[in-house]
């Protein structure tokens, strides 16, 4: 075998001011994912995460507790650390800015700047953002507070934070110089940024209205890295914690063998609000260390609340460790990398959450494991029939086969470029195949007859096929629900890699478990979406027995369903036309089927086969009247014939009767 294929990964180093919620937890979650699909696909994987520590906010905050700056991060990165062993991150170094090694290594890449004439002294006078540890100028402040006399006096920054006017000496960094370069190294690697969107925004609003030096020092605190040869200067947090992505592998050390191994980085993935210092600043300065750029500059959107940005002072944070200890860890990983469409804000709510888990992992996936255990040990006495390749025993066999084959290659297409949502939208058409599968082949009643039991055995094995599939596919976010798919059905958990993986794959001789344990339980939603409420607000205690009261209070109308609830996304896949009677028939030797040829707006006509004779013995009728069909409904064929959607109708009593809309409505109009 070859050598492996390297992959180096970051997070953004996290800034310790505060506890962090689940959506500064979505980003590592999402790296961590990616980390372990790539170790699956046979890389030799470096995932780097950590924590940002120097900068004014930290010493402020650290002198209202009464402590020192480091023991405050000491604090902090503790906590951290400790979350993301809840969260079961699997990074390979986690890195402090105020490690000896990146402290030492930042006052090396800063003279080495300086001398190559990239850095020079000057003065500032400006906005300063303590909470965004930012400059701004006057046209770039969200509002500006002026006194009497017109004469500006502070401000608001673009995130909502308070400026104060700054007048100090500090070193500049020579931006300016790189700029054309940099807009060349977007023009030759356009998917340096991702989305591309996030390009055009750096383009447009920093770049191309010219890119001013940037202050990369402070002497108004001490708590950062000093600059060496003129100490009362303090490196600008920006500078220092950039850097961290490659004094973590050694860069500026005396062991570089990381460092020459792994950069340059292949995804650096970072939240959209610090996109400009990651695919700017960034780029910059590795040009000026003549080093190579990063592949890929992921700048993902954020997980919103229904009323915005997750705040305390709204009441709305939702912390990760509560999700984990009451639902598990599987569903908070499968929730955000599903919520969070690629390129795009998610939103979080109670609901939607719980809704998640009772109808993706508990319906759709949990039930398929279920009903595949319980029918393996009822038709075949818990054993897996051996999967007989290129045969088609019950019509349906290659169907599914094709489709797993499309899931494996789509789902790989998919992470690769790093479309988490998408990605599990994939595999989750393979698990509502495979759901479908059951009802087309009907295995209890093959069980019925003995000479069907070839076909029996090969509905049981394509089942546990699939399901082996998804479980491979579904590791990198379900990191205990995929093993304990492939431990119910009793298959050998050392042989999960995604690389290479394929449905007919499936072991000999298994014995799956006697007794099928969901491993994903329905939660009651009432219950559960006023626990998290409660968990949201400011205070627990008063304001979380309040939602709990008003939980049980709201009375739910009683509906009178005749199948079980869907989701809106599942609805929202129906596609409802309006189609033009042009002829009806009966079908010969069927005497409850009409044979409808329909104008739907499609290149030619449609044909409908509708069982509703009884109800129409004169059907000629019918023609002519405009009516509403399921569009996108997969064609059959019944009677020899072949049926392409079909017809929608109301029942009333003992009747039935075809549902119709107005004759002025074109031919192919879609239902909303």
């Amino acid at each position: 075998m070859g050598e492996k294929k390297t992959f180096y990964i970051t997070t953004p180093i996290y800034y310790p001011s505060g506890k962090l919620h689940i959506g500064n937890s979505y980003t590592t979650i999402a790296c961590d994912v990616m980390a372990r699909y790539k170790r699956l696909q046979n890389f030799d994987v470096f995932f780097l995460t950590g924590t940002d520590e120097h900068g004014l906010k930290i010493e402020q905050k650290a002198e209202k507790l009464g402590i020192t700056p480091k023991a405050y991060v000491d604090k902090m990165a503790a906590e951290i650390k400790k979350l993301w062993q809840i969260l079961e991150i699997s990074n390979d170094k986690f890195i402090r800015t105020t490690d000896s090694y990146h402290e030492k290594a930042i006052q090396k890449i800063f003279q080495k700047l300086l001398e190559k004439g990239d850095i020079y002294l000057g003065e500032y006078e400006g906005w300063y953002s303590v909470s965004d540890e930012e400059y701004f100028t006057e046209s770039q402040l969200a509002e500006v507070y002026k006194d009497e006399k017109g004469k500006i006096i502070g401000g608001k920054a673009p995130s909502g934070h308070e400026v104060e006017l700054v007048k100090e000496e500090c070193y500049f960094f020579k931006m300016s110089k790189y700029a054309d370069r940099l807009v060349k190294f977007y023009e030759d690697h356009p998917d340096f940024i991702i989305p591309v969107a996030r390009k055009h925004e750096m383009l447009n609003n920093f770049i191309n209205p010219g890119l001013e030096d940037l202050a990369i020092t402070r002497t108004t605190f001490n708590w950062g890295v000093k600059v060496p040869d003129n100490p009362k200067h303090v490196v600008y947090v920006w500078i220092d914690a950039l850097c961290n992505y490659i004094t973590a592998l050694g860069y500026g050390t005396n062991n570089d063998t990381l460092f020459k191994k792994y950069w340059p980085a292949d995804v650096q993935m970072v939240g959209k609000e610090i996109v400009r210092f990651h695919t700017i600043y960034w780029p910059i300065i590795l040009m000026a260390l003549d080093l190579p750029l990063p592949k890929h500059v992921i700048g993902h959107g954020w997980l919103l609340m229904k009323n915005g940005k997750m705040s305390k002072s709204k009441g709305n944070v939702v912390y990760p460790e509560m999700l984990v200890e009451r639902y598990g860890l599987d569903s908070l990983r499968y929730y955000l990398m599903r919520a969070v469409p690629f390129g795009n804000d998610g939103v979080f709510t109670p609901e939607d959450f719980v809704e998640r888990i009772n109808y993706d992992l508990a319906n759709d996936l949990g039930n398929l494991l279920n009903r595949t255990v319980a029918m393996i040990n009822k038709y075949n006495a818990g054993t897996i029939p051996a999967l007989v390749k290129a045969t088609e025993l019950t019509g349906f066999d290659k169907e599914l086969e094709t489709q797993a084959a499309e899931t494996i290659q789509n789902y790989q297409h998919e992470m690769d470029n790093v479309h988490f949502s998408n990605a599990l939208d994939v595999v989750w058409k393979l698990v509502s195949r495979t759901n479908k599968y059951i009802d087309q082949t009907e295995p209890w009643v093959l069980a019925k007859e003995i000479s069907k039991k070839d076909e029996l055995n090969s509905v049981l094995a394509h089942l546990a096929a699939s399901l082996r599939v998804i479980a491979i596919l579904l590791q990198p976010t379900l990191l205990h629900g995929a093993r304990a798919i492939f431990e119910q059905l009793g298959l050998p958990t050392v042989k999960m890699d995604i690389a290479g993986v394929s449905f007919t794959d499936l072991p000999t001789e298994v014995q799956v478990i006697a007794k099928a344990t969901p491993i994903f339980p329905r939660l009651d939603v009432e219950q559960e979406v006023a626990y998290i409420k409660s968990k949201m607000t400011k205070s627990e205690k008063v304001k979380g027995r309040k939602a709990i009261a008003e939980a049980k209070q709201q009375v739910q109308p009683e509906l009178n369903l005749t199948k079980k609830e869907i989701r809106f996304d599942k609805f929202e896949k129906v596609e409802l036309k309006v189609a033009e009677v042009l002829q009806v028939e009966h079908v010969h030797g069927a005497d409850k089927l009409l044979k409808f040829q329909l104008d739907a707006g499609d290149k030619g006509q449609r044909q409908i086969l509708s069982g509703i004779a009884k109800w129409y013995p004169t059907p000629e009728e019918l023609v002519g009247k405009k009516v509403i069909i399921v569009g996108n409904l997969q064609p059959r064929k019944m009677r020899g014939e072949i049926s392409q959607g079909m017809l929608l109708s109301a029942e009333y009593g003992e009747r039935i009767k075809l549902i119709t809309v107005d004759s002025a409505i074109p031919n192919g109009s879609l239902i909303s």
